[in-house]
């Protein structure tokens, strides 16, 4: 697999556009739907910080650690691109094998339980296993985040274990890590039920 490339991924109710500097407002507006830097088991940065966390993923993007997306929810009457709800990344990126890790994804708390991350993530996992053909897709995320683990079980990901005090969060505390993934192999059954669902969704 080649150095990943910025990308637009585009679905019905949500489109995944190049993280950039000109959507530091729209994210900071995003994050305060819900203040969701009070989570202490996420890792959302504070409105004054969040030019500094868009850096910094661009950073890791330019040495080709990640790839960095942020999230619109489209209009319903136009279907374009429309508000800025959270941001999400290709992580980890193993060129050889290869592998993605799935992260650093948040979305504002008003499109909680809207569809929009259920759409976003087979976006990122189609790109992942279909144009990258990549062999494994990873998710990570805080053992007490059971909204997060919820979501990534309803994926069809498989979970793998828990790395306990795997990092330590801004607050000081020590993270417990559960990994979940899904295999290429087991992609075209998982696809299948994430459209299922899709399409039932109203």
């Amino acid at each position: 697999m080649n150095a990943l490339e910025p990308l637009t991924l585009r679905g019905a109710h949500v489109t995944l556009e190049p993280l950039s500097m000109e959507h530091h407002d729209g994210l900071v507006q995003a994050a305060s739907d819900g203040e969701l830097w009070n989570l202490w088991y996420t890792s959302v940065p504070r409105p004054e910080n969040m030019r500094e966390e868009i850096r910094r993923r661009l950073a890791l993007q330019a040495e080709g650690s990640m790839l960095a997306f942020t999230t619109r929810l489209n209009d319903p009457v136009s279907g374009l691109p429309g508000r800025i709800i959270g941001m999400t990344t290709y992580c980890g990126i193993d060129l050889v094998l290869p592998w993605v890790e799935i992260g650093y994804t948040w979305n504002s708390a008003s499109s909680h339980g809207s569809g929009t991350n259920a759409e976003s993530k087979p976006l990122l996992l189609s790109h992942a296993f279909e144009t990258l053909d990549c062999e494994v897709v990873v998710f990570c995320t805080h053992w007490m985040n059971f909204r997060s683990r919820m979501a990534i079980s309803r994926l069809g990901a498989k979970q793998d274990g828990v790395l306990r005090a795997r990092s330590r969060m801004p607050d000081g505390s020590l993270r417990d890590t559960v990994v979940f993934s899904i295999l290429k192999a087991e992609w075209p059954q998982v696809r299948n039920e994430l459209d299922r669902r899709i399409a039932s969704r109203p």
